[in-house]
């Protein structure tokens, strides 16, 4: 009886939150037609928005409380990095959508073995950051600050993160970064997006000024926005692991990156979902970062 009520509860929450977003973009396909430029703005501030990941100061999670902090400045932003002090070796770790820089809690003892310095930011309005918008383009920003600071060796990120990581270093470049890891990634932009719109059910007037925002403001064609194209054009060593049953971000998306990046190795695991914390896999991680071989 009990587990029964749970599922029709569980049931009753997944109607409630289709029928909002599908009166949502019925609203946004409405407005398109009235007032095309709000009914736009709408669409890309539901998409930018994180629901979930922020922080406040009086109930940081134990493992952020463990470490120096330091807040940055990016344009009118701020965002925030912890710091858990090491040796001289230093490892920037990059968290995913809807998240922030308690999600390493796992990770963080297998680094902590190394002595290394490890450095991990909140990014665009996740955790401790400001601002209500996220995108790629301001992380890697937030990425080149945090890197121009700390000169970290080592690269980790996870989901949205990992691209992030991808795109930073095929537009700086950055020799100072000798590896890099990217966990559960995806790939295209595209598909992303796509999915948004599918969700919704956007007519092709807010998908087509959604393609626009990007080319506008980032200067950034969303077919060319793509993981494996960024991992083309790096000499870094890399390490992709992505889980098979991933229902967040597609296997193939891990892929297609491992396929196009020349100096890269890319791991496959079962039964870990999207979040990937597994003793087994950190251990091929911090293999990877500190094997001299």
């Amino acid at each position: 009886m009990k587990s029964r009520l749970h599922r029709d509860f569980f049931n009753m929450k997944n109607v409630s939150l289709f029928l909002l977003t599908k009166s949502i973009g019925l609203y946004i396909n409405l407005l398109s037609f009235v007032v095309p430029k709000k009914a736009s703005q709408l669409a890309y501030a539901f998409f930018s928005e994180p629901r979930k990941g922020k922080l406040t100061l009086n109930k940081l999670p134990k493992t952020l409380k463990e470490t120096h902090t330091e807040t940055f400045q990016y344009k009118e932003h701020s965002f925030q990095a912890y710091i858990w002090s090491g040796n001289e070796t230093k490892i920037l770790l990059i968290h995913g959508w809807e998240s922030n820089s308690s999600r390493w809690e796992n990770l963080l003892p297998h680094l902590k073995k190394s002595g290394s310095t490890i450095i991990a930011i909140d990014g665009p309005a996740h955790g401790l950051s400001s601002g209500k918008e996220f995108s790629i383009p301001n992380y890697a920003e937030y990425i080149n600050i945090a890197v121009t600071k700390f000169e970290p060796k080592y690269l980790i990120g996870h989901s949205i993160g990992g691209k992030a990581c991808l795109y930073y270093q095929s537009l700086y470049q950055n020799s100072g970064i000798k590896k890099m890891v990217v966990l559960g990634s995806p790939s295209e932009f595209k598909i992303i997006l796509q999915n948004y719109i599918n969700l919704l059910s956007l007519n092709s007037k807010i998908s087509k000024e959604l393609e626009n925002h990007y080319l506008n403001h980032f200067k950034l064609k969303i077919d060319e926005f793509s993981s494996q194209r960024f991992a083309s054009k790096l000499n870094t060593k890399g390490l992709i692991a992505h889980d098979y049953d991933d229902s967040v971000v597609s296997f193939e998306e891990g892929k297609k990156i491992a396929q196009s990046w020349k100096n890269s190795h890319f791991i496959e695991t079962k039964g870990l979902g999207h979040s990937m914390h597994d003793y087994a896999l950190y251990q091929k991680v911090t293999q990877f970062l500190f094997d001299t071989k």
